[in-house]
Order: structure tokens, then sequence, then C-alpha cells
């Protein structure tokens, strides 16, 4: 595997799908195809190659993003196992960060759940090209039309089938394998296991004619395929046949456009459809150099994907263990070579380079270098994540990776007192490896509070500070990270004057704050004119803003969000004025423009979905009803109903069991943030006091 390929022949995907869409059991049957196992682990026994932490064979689920490297057809696929459930988001948005492509699995009786929407939308903001896979077509109620509609009508993407599902027995029941649209053959997989022999091999026949349904998805690729290039549309309109290489060639262009999303069947679980799926990702998924160059963060300098230019690199992710720091690096230009020294241009230093390693989940081969488009780890490099790596020579600063805004917390205190000692040290690695994970101190007790992005985070988080660093906590009961805004614009002056013994502190400010855009944050905006302030004194005023912010209102300390501060004018004094007397005027001006600007607090509500029998579908509507929740809407999902609402995160709390008792655990459900909202004015006046 160390051996140097050519860029063209690189291929960085991950796969990416609602929880229990079968992500894992595809990855197994990936790394089975492609040689590097000899026999196919699952979940239910704890044995599969990407799930390999204690705590994801204890629950059944994919916590942590896991790496492996193989090689089909020639070509080297990185690929990145990324978790399906809400709570782990941020190991999706950093893989989808540093991916050329993605294969998106979908449960083939389910069809497009809420966290494929989710992910959706993250390859979309990242503009990463995807196919999808339709898994699970074994099972009773599986509807490969009806998923391929599902794409269309709720992910707003250009579906187009390349293979259909091939049934057989009496009633059709039974998937034995594929049609392959593009080439017009049947590919049929015999017994029940794979095998790489000759007996485990599927039996591949051409098809003269195809059925009507199959003709007419043949057509539309035909019709995708014509849109690319023109000389297929002339052959198109003449009613010649068109060979297959050439509607490859123009599907992976479309693909790559993220103009269509080429649709893959199958049955990971069945061994069936997984070659094809393969051959797809070789034939269809973008290599680096059809990326094209990496942008720099201030959209100015590139970089080609080229190994003679200068070294850009990302180091997307870091974990801990035993043996130290283990940092992920997609290398996009140059060469990340084995003793070399790198900038780190966020934080100033030059580090050297350890031991490099490619992955399969913990599996570590030593490599001496990664070549662009490479992705791999290194050991013992001290960066934090989202930093860039870069020639000293030729420095870079890339666009790092954004951490979303946690909406609930805990309360932490270690049990013993060599707990204590070790509790910073634990809480510290674990942030640095999830920057989801937010550490904070209660204003009110003094508490250290560990924030995440739901309840399941954070139970996973206290169970890995036991497991991985031996500190035992006592919990508080979860709490809602409220937040506050502004309703309405107000404009102060507010003059810091403070005399000592010695030169004293004097600032004037006058700032403006007004409601921003929802997501916004804090946005900070200068008009001072004639010099009235220097560039130091007016980074105090900022800072000092942003800290009266980030400290928040009210008794809770609700950090304010969405607001958009403006510096209109101030004075300076030439002895006891400096940055230090402008922070803090910064800071009581925002304060007490804050208490005039009806102030108000803002709570997370999550998108639900509950999918149950029709006979529950009344009593989950009315608990959803009883808990301020709204309603969406109501879908048939096969024989189930899936019910769609939102609900404040604050009436969530122990839902699990609410709803197994409600539909005699037949139910289930998920809880994903949507958005925040004004708390209604009846909660609101106890959580402002």
């Amino acid at each position: 595997m160390s051996r140097r390929l050519d860029i063209e022949r690189i291929r960085n995907i991950g796969i990416i799908a609602h929880v229990d869409a079968g992500k894992t059991t595809l990855t197994e049957e990936v790394l089975f195809h492609t040689g590097h196992i000899h026999a196919i682990g699952t979940i239910k026994a704890g044995s599969t190659t990407t799930d390999s932490h204690p705590l994801e064979q204890k629950r059944g689920i994919t916590i942590l993003a896991a790496a492996v490297t193989c090689e089909w057809q020639g070509h080297r696929i990185h690929l990145i196992d990324t978790p399906g459930h809400v709570d782990f988001t941020i190991e999706v948005e950093r893989s989808l960060r540093v991916l050329d492509g993605a294969v998106v699995v979908l449960d083939g009786v389910a069809g497009v759940e809420p966290q494929t929407e989710t992910v959706w939308r993250q390859a979309d903001r990242h503009r990463v090209p995807r196919i999808v896979f339709v898994n699970k077509l074994d099972r009773p109620g599986a509807d490969f039309a009806r998923c391929v509609r599902d794409v269309a009508t709720r992910l707003r993407a250009r579906p187009v089938p390349v293979v259909w599902p091939l049934y057989d027995g009496p009633g059709e029941e039974e998937l034995i394998g594929v049609v392959d649209l593009v080439e017009r053959r049947s590919i049929v997989w015999r017994g029940d296991g794979p095998s790489r022999d000759k007996t485990g091999a599927p039996v591949v026949t051409p098809l003269e004619k195809l059925s009507d349904n199959l003709q007419t998805a043949h057509n539309q690729i035909l019709e995708v395929c014509a849109d690319e290039d023109p000389a297929i549309l002339e052959a198109y309109v003449a009613g010649r046949k068109v060979a297959p290489d050439a509607l490859w060639a123009a599907l992976r262009r479309a693909t790559a456009r993220g103009r269509i999303a080429p649709v893959y069947a199958g049955s990971a679980f069945k061994h069936r459809g997984v070659e094809p799926l393969l051959d797809g990702v070789v034939a269809l998924l973008p290599s680096p150099r059809d990326r094209g160059a990496v942008e720099a963060a201030d959209g100015v300098e590139h970089r080609e994907a080229d190994v003679a230019a200068p070294l850009a690199a990302l180091a997307f992710k870091v974990v801990f263990d035993e043996h130290g720091q283990l940092t992920f690096v997609r290398v996009y230009s140059g060469t990340l070579e084995k003793g070399m020294y790198v900038l780190a241009p966020r934080s100033g230093k030059k580090v050297r380079v350890g031991r490099i390693v490619q992955l399969v989940a913990e599996k570590r081969i030593e490599v001496d270098a990664l070549g662009a488009g490479e992705i791999g780890a290194v050991i013992g490099l001290a960066v934090a994540g989202g930093e860039t790596l870069c020639s000293p020579d030729a420095p870079i600063v890339l666009e790092t990776i954004r951490a979303p805004e946690p909406v609930m917390r805990i309360a932490l205190e270690a049990k013993t007192a060599d707990g204590r000692d070790k509790l910073g040290i634990a809480l510290g690695r674990m942030v640095a490896a999830d920057p989801s994970l937010r550490l904070e101190t209660s204003a009110e007790t003094g508490q250290t509070l560990l924030a995440g992005m739901g309840q399941l985070h954070l139970e996973i988080a206290v169970e890995r500070l036991l497991s991985e660093h031996r500190v035992a906590v006592a919990t508080g009961e979860p709490l809602v990270a409220y937040r506050s805004t502004l309703r309405r614009a107000v404009r102060t002056t507010y003059r810091h004057v403070k005399q000592t013994g010695g030169p004293g502190q004097r600032a004037d400010v006058t700032i403006e704050l007004a409601p921003g855009e929802p997501g916004s944050g804090i946005t900070f905006e200068d008009r001072i004119k004639g010099g009235a302030l220097t560039r130091e004194y007016i980074r105090g005023v900022e800072s000092g803003i942003r800290e009266a912010a980030e400290r928040g209102l009210f008794g809770g300390g609700y950090p304010v969000v969405d607001v958009r501060a403006t510096l209109l004018d101030g004075a300076m004094h030439s002895n006891d004025s400096s940055e230090l007397a402008f922070h803090i005027a910064g800071t009581l001006a925002f304060r007490q423009a804050a208490d005039e600007a009806a102030p108000c607090v803002l709570e997370p509500v999550m998108s639900l979905e509950v999918v149950c029998p029709e006979e529950h579908v009344g009593t989950v509507v009315g608990d959803v009803l009883r808990r301020g929740g709204k309603m969406l809407g109501i879908d048939v999902r096969g024989d189930d109903r899936a019910v769609r609402a939102e609900v404040p995160l604050a009436e969530s709390f122990g839902y699990a069991n609410a709803l197994s008792a409600m539909t005699h655990g037949r139910g289930r459900f998920t809880l994903e943030p949507a958005r925040y909202e004004q708390v209604p004015e009846g909660r609101a006046r106890a959580l402002m006091m």
C-alpha cells in the first residue's frame, strides 16, 4: 500500500447516512472485497473493523469516524465511516471538510430519514459530490423506486439509477442481484455468503432487451449524458447506440459537478451490490485533481493538487490514546514527509513530523510520506484540530473546521481527590479531540460544566472519562444551553474613569447595539472617523464587547448571540488611556445598552420525527402538543407512519422512555437541533430572574 499512486487514481470518500442505515456493515463488506479482512464482522457480535472502540461495541452504534485505506481496481480509496447519530455530527462535518466524494446510504424500507437530510445539507455546504446506495433491499417493505423518489422530493437532488435491483422467487421477494443499466447486463450473486474464489463471483449476463421500466431508467441515463456531451446528444436523437465508456465519462462529469446523484442498489448484509458500488466509486466520484486547487481561508491564494507544489495540508482531527496524540491529516498539495519541519500558521509554531501512518481503523501501516491527495495520520504531532500544515517557505492558511454550538450541558465533579487532579487534563484532551464539546464554568456555583450536542453525546463523554482516562465523575441533571439576544436597537455612550496613585484609566465610547441575522453571532463594525481612536483602542472596545456577550445576560449568564455592535465614536486621553481601559469601557457599554434593548431568552428547538404503527399516531401527536410542540405533518413510511414535529429541547428530556411506553416499544424517534427561538413569556420570566 505504501507505493505512490498517480493522483488520478486516488479516491477520498466518506460513508454518511442516518443511524442504522447500514454504513458500518457496508464498510465491512468493502474491506472484505478489497482484501483487507478475511472474515466479515457484525455489529451484533461487536466484531466490525471500524467500530473498534469498546463503547461502540457495547452500544452497537458508530461514535467516532474511522478511517480506512484500501485498493480496488488499481485505485487507492481512503474511506471514512462516519456516525449516523446527530449528536456526533462534528465527526461528519470534519470528515466532509477533507473528502472529495461521499456515498450516502439509505435504508431501503425507511428511505430518506431526518439525519439523511442533515448530512446531505452538510455535503451541499462543502460541495461534495455524492452517489447513493439504497441498502437493505432484501427486507420486507423495501422499495427502491420510492427511495429514488425520496431523493428527488426530500433532498431536492436529481437521482439517476445506475443499477436496478433484481428479485427472484415465487413472490419475487428474494434479492438475487442487480441490473447494470449502463452496461445493459445482469449481475447475480449465488449462495448466502461472500467468497473471493470462483464460487462467490457473481454471474454476469448481457441483456439484449430491457423490460419497459428498465428501458425507461436507461433512457434517463442517456438524457443526462446527452446534457453533458453533444456527441451523445446527436447519437441519442438519431437513435444510435452509445458506447458504455462514453456514458460513464459523461456520468462522471455530471456527478463531479453536482448535477446528479447516481443511485446504486443492494444489501450489504446479504453481500449483494457491493462490487458494482465500488466500481461506481472509482468510475464516478472525483479524484483530488478533479476537485481542483485548494483555496486559502482569505480566498486569495490557491494550491494545485500536485506533489511538486508547496505543501498545504489540514490537520482535521486529533485523538489521544496510550501512545499520545494521533493527528489525522489531509494533504492537498506537495508532500508531507517523515522528519521534515512544517509550519502551523495559526499558532505560529514550527513542528517536526514524526511517524506517518495510513490507517485501517485501529491498524497503523507506517509510510515515509503522504503525497498530494492522500489522507493519513501523524503520531505525536502537537497541533490542534483544524490547524494548517504548510511549508515554512510558502505559508498558507486553509479554512478551519467550524464546530456546531452545543445545546445541552451537565455539571461534573470528580468522585475522588485523585480524580480531581486528573479531571482538568482529561477534559482538555476530550475537548481538543471533539470541538463540539465545550467546557464552561457556572456563574452561580462555580461548577465545571460540560456542554454538548445532546444527552447521548454527554453520556458517552462521561463514560469515556472513566474508560479512557480513569476519572469517575458525578453528574447533575442535563441543563438546556439557553442563549439571549436583543430585540431593538439602542445607542449608548459610556465613560470609564478610574483614578489611582499612578496613571489612571480613561476611555469614552459610543456604541450601538441592534438585532442581527439569525446565526450571525456577534458582529462588530468600526465607524470611527477622523482618528478619534487608535487601532489598538478599537481592538480593546471590540474584545470588551465580545467578552460581555460571552458572559451573557440574566441570572443564568446566557450568552448573547445575533447582535450587531457598532462603534460610532470615542475619545482618548493622552496619559490615562490604554487598550485595557477601552476593553473595560466596551464591556460596560455593552451591558448598559443591552439592559435597554429589550433582551430576551432563546431556547433550542428540536426537529422530532417519530416512526410508529398507525394505531399509536394519535397518542404520539397528543404527547407532542402537550410538550408545547408544533406538528409539521404525518408521512406514510411503509406500514408505519412518520410523525414530524418540533419541540423545545427542555420538554424532550426522557422522551425515549415515554415513547416506549406510548407505543409498547414499537416506536423509534430522531431528535436533532433545528434552531433557537424566543422562550414563551410564561417560562421566560423564571429564566430571566
